[in-house]
């Protein structure tokens, strides 16, 4: 299939030159070319912030949400129909921040999406505050004296709550990150891919080279299966690891464990709706 399928006629991209957005949206568009997965398949949701744009450039079914409250919506949209590929995108202040409690309490959910955070480790849509990843002593417009807080870990976090599938990936390295890509959307249940990209406005200190330099991939001797390796791996800060940390395929899935799937298993969207039924459980409510 050919990645051209995906794009939109005339869309004007509001993305720096050099923004490491364009490197994902490539990588998003080859990915879903390559799994001969179509645009009628899909729904990207997405928040507020630059990565949240990225779905208003890709041509699929959208929707754009309240900054941080994507993957709620993204969980509905897969329980009223399993049958499409729900991928959440967007940022770390929307995802880690705002969408802070939405993130934990999604992963003990295990909703099967794919949550593709672009993690530039700055607020770019804003101007440049501090995010929840940005590391100490950096400085910004707002935190002038330089950031004090130890950085949100995600993957670590992920990892303790027992997510099914976490990963890390650069924006710069689109083999790898395909590979990653094409692997959480074959997963089955919540996929976690947090995605080192440069803001090149904003960030001058987590540069490109900055990236390249300061991380290296997990080699084939990782067990992606053993937990606690896994969190030791994620805690890892003089170089940060690339790759696939851990995959677990125990928990059932959000959709599974939906009553109304246990005995028909057709999309909830098909079904009749039963306005007696539905009036008599009002009943009782009152």
């Amino acid at each position: 299939m050919d990645p051209k399928i995906f794009d939109i006629d005339g869309a004007d991209i509001a993305w720096c030159p050099g923004c490491g957005d364009f490197a994902i949206l490539k990588t998003i568009k080859e990915t879903l070319a390559e799994m001969e997965i179509s645009p009628e398949e899909l729904v990207f949701v997405s928040g507020i912030g630059q990565a949240g744009k990225l779905p208003h450039y890709i041509k699929a079914n959208v929707f754009n949400g309240l900054h941080g409250r994507s993957l709620p919506v993204s969980t509905a949209i897969k329980a009223v129909n399993p049958e499409l590929i729900v991928i959440n995108v967007s940022g770390d202040g929307c995802t880690y921040g705002e969408g802070g409690n939405h993130f934990i309490h999604n992963i003990r959910r295990n909703p099967d999406i794919i949550n593709i955070v672009h993690n530039n480790m700055v607020y770019g849509l804003t101007k440049g505050q501090a995010s929840p990843t940005s590391q100490r002593d950096f400085n910004t417009p707002l935190q002038i004296e330089g950031v004090s807080l130890e950085p949100f870990n995600p993957l670590a976090i992920a990892i303790a709550l027992n997510a099914s599938f976490v990963a890390r990936a650069f924006s710069g390295d689109i083999k790898q990150t395909k590979e990653i890509l094409k692997k959480a959307i074959k997963h089955k249940g919540y996929a976690l891919i947090d995605i080192f990209q440069p803001c090149v406005t904003f960030n001058k200190v987590n540069t490109f080279q900055w990236f390249k330099n300061n991380t290296y991939y997990l080699d084939e001797s990782h067990d992606r299966f053993d937990r606690e390796e896994a969190f030791k791996k994620s805690i890892e800060t003089e170089k940060y690891p690339l790759g696939i940390f851990y995959m677990n395929s125990d928990n059932k899935t959000f959709e599974e464990n939906i009553i109304a799937y246990k005995t028909n298993k057709s999309p909830m969207y098909q079904r009749d709706l039963d306005i007696d039924k539905l009036k008599k459980l009002i009943d009782t409510k009152k």
